[in-house]
């Protein structure tokens, strides 16, 4: 302590200035700095929240205790208790879902509430329900339902149910499959709803899945997604993971065709009806000579008789017959099978060979066209729509060093966070700089001023300063050099002490000055340089 007294009193009011500033910079800078590196690390809790609900979580947060940070509407916590205060807060149900569902029936009475009430309350609490299901997928932040219900006007017909879903998702625009799924999960919640009925607006990419899209069915590629899941299952149960490869290549109809025929069979008769109609005919016909008068007697003999008959009989049948008609209609829609292509790799086995080496054992043919009949079945193989199938057994390339030995253990196993080891090599480098160039400077020339001050020489310099070469001694030597004990004060730059009483006092003191003057060769010059500036003022 009193050597920091005395090296304090020693310095000038400059000195003191920046030794007092330097210290403060490194004090503060290491404040910050160890502040900055004891801070804990923040990471993402909720985000896009509403207000209500991100108000129940920051009330929960405070409650505990926990350190917390809002950032736009986003709630940081540290990273370390992120997962524990999520799953403790979903205990207490938080964050609590804006939209209600089947829990607004609750609050309905049977007194004061009509069915308009009730029927409203219904489909909005459906909404609310669907709503939930759709946000507990990870890819969707928030959704709205939307159902337009006909049950409300019942004396009108041809009305269809209607809805439509807006989601807004976590990362990019959702996928037409999932707008698909969307629009059956929604018809299927709600009587009489179509999945046609359905439209799905993403906040990103706009109405996903309309029928203008060809979205209403699954497309080549889904198709061929799936053929290729059933036979890749197949391979690696006899395989194994990773020694097959299954690419499917589905060519499909692109274009709608409407098929109209209709045909008749004369052979294929059948007798409606029939009408049978039977006519008759009669005539009885009379013939006479020339009128005379005897003719016209009754009874006299004048009269002649020409009499005549005839009969006619007639039969009509008529028979109805109807002949066999056949109409079609055919609709061909487009996503229909064209043609299909299965291209199967599967690896084989690997025999050690009599150099030690590793042959490749391709799979026996028997086994290839027990796989292939197996494929067949898997994608539905039809030879007279021209599918193909093709399966060879071919070596894999395997990586050099692949499954070599096990992995040796890192230096450091733990979790290493590089944002606390940069602010610690920060701190660190600040505390350096500041002791080095500020604090240890001007440390070092107070103590060289004060060991002067007390009667010390300067510390040790470099001894490399070519500024004083050979002896300082004059001709007729040093013999009238006097010995004084309290040491003659050279130019002000200190005292030199020669106490005769130390160990060193029988050594001669020519000799242990010119010891002391090749050590101080730079202090030496100094001093000389002093004689030298005050016998020029003498002089003048």
């Amino acid at each position: 302590m009193q050597q920091l007294i005395s090296v304090w009193g020693a310095l000038g009011g400059r000195q003191r200035a920046v030794v007092v500033g330097a210290t403060l910079a490194m004090v503060l800078a290491v404040l910050g700095l160890t502040r900055l590196a004891s801070a804990p690390n923040m990471s993402l809790l909720y985000a896009g929240l509403e207000n209500g609900a991100a108000g129940d979580v920051v009330k929960s947060l405070e409650a505990r205790g926990v350190q917390f940070d809002v950032r736009g509407g986003a709630i940081f916590v540290p990273d370390s208790e992120r997962d524990a205060l999520r799953l403790t807060l979903a205990s207490e149900g938080l964050p609590a879902n804006g939209g209600q569902g089947y829990e607004l029936l609750d609050g309905l009475s049977g007194f004061g509430t009509t069915s308009q009430m009730f029927d409203a309350a219904y489909w909005r609490a459906k909404e609310g329900e669907l709503a939930r299901t759709i946000v507990s997928n990870p890819a969707i932040a928030t959704a709205r339902v939307h159902i337009a219900n006909s049950s409300a006007n019942p004396f009108q017909r041809d009305v269809k149910s209607s809805a439509s879903i807006s989601v807004t998702p976590t990362g990019a625009a959702i996928s037409a499959q999932q707008a698909r799924a969307l629009k059956f999960l929604v018809s299927s919640a709600v009587p009489s709803l179509v999945p046609e009925n359905v439209a799905v607006i993403d906040g990103k990419g706009g109405l996903i899945g309309s029928e203008a899209d060809g979205a209403s069915g699954p497309t080549a590629d889904d198709k061929a997604i799936q053929l290729r899941d059933r036979v890749q299952r197949l391979m690696e149960a006899r395989v194994g993971v990773g020694n097959s490869v299954v690419e499917v290549s589905v060519d499909t109809v692109t274009e709608s065709e409407l098929i109209r025929e209709r045909s008749f069979d004369p052979e294929g008769r059948v007798i409606v009806s029939t009408d049978t109609e039977e006519r008759s005919d009669k005539a009885d016909s009379s013939g006479g000579g020339d009128v005379t008068v005897a003719s016209n007697l009754p009874d006299g003999d004048g009269g002649g008789s020409d009499a005549s008959s005839s009969t006619k009989a007639e039969t009509r049948e008529r028979v109805n017959y109807e002949i066999s008609e056949t109409t079609r209609e055919i609709t061909r829609v487009p996503g229909a099978i064209r043609r299909l292509t299965v291209a199967v790799l599967v690896n084989g086995t690997y025999e050690n060979a009599d150099d030690g080496s590793q042959i490749f054992v391709p799979l026996p043919d028997v086994e290839l066209e027990a796989l292939n009949d197996l494929v067949s079945s898997a994608v539905g193989f039809e030879e007279a729509r021209g599918d193909q199938i093709t399966i060879r057994s071919l070596a894999f390339e395997r990586p050099e060093g692949l499954g070599t030995g096990p992995l040796e253990p890192a230096i450091f196993a733990g979790n290493i966070d590089i944002m606390r080891v940069v602010q610690m090599g920060v701190l660190a480098v600040v505390a350096l700089i500041l002791g080095l160039f500020v604090v240890r400077p001007v440390l070092a020339s107070s103590g060289g001023q004060n060991a002067s001050a007390a009667g010390a020489l300067p510390a040790p310099v470099d001894n490399s300063s070519p500024a004083l070469e050979g002896e300082i001694e004059p001709i007729g030597g040093f013999e009238d050099l006097p010995m004084v004990s309290d040491g003659p004060d050279f130019g002000g730059m200190g005292m030199v002490d020669f106490d005769m009483d130390s160990p060193s006092s029988s050594e001669d003191p020519v000799d242990r000055l010119r010891n002391l003057i090749e050590e101080r060769k730079t202090e030496t010059v100094e001093i000389l340089r002093n004689w030298l500036e005050e016998d020029k003022e003498e002089v003048r």
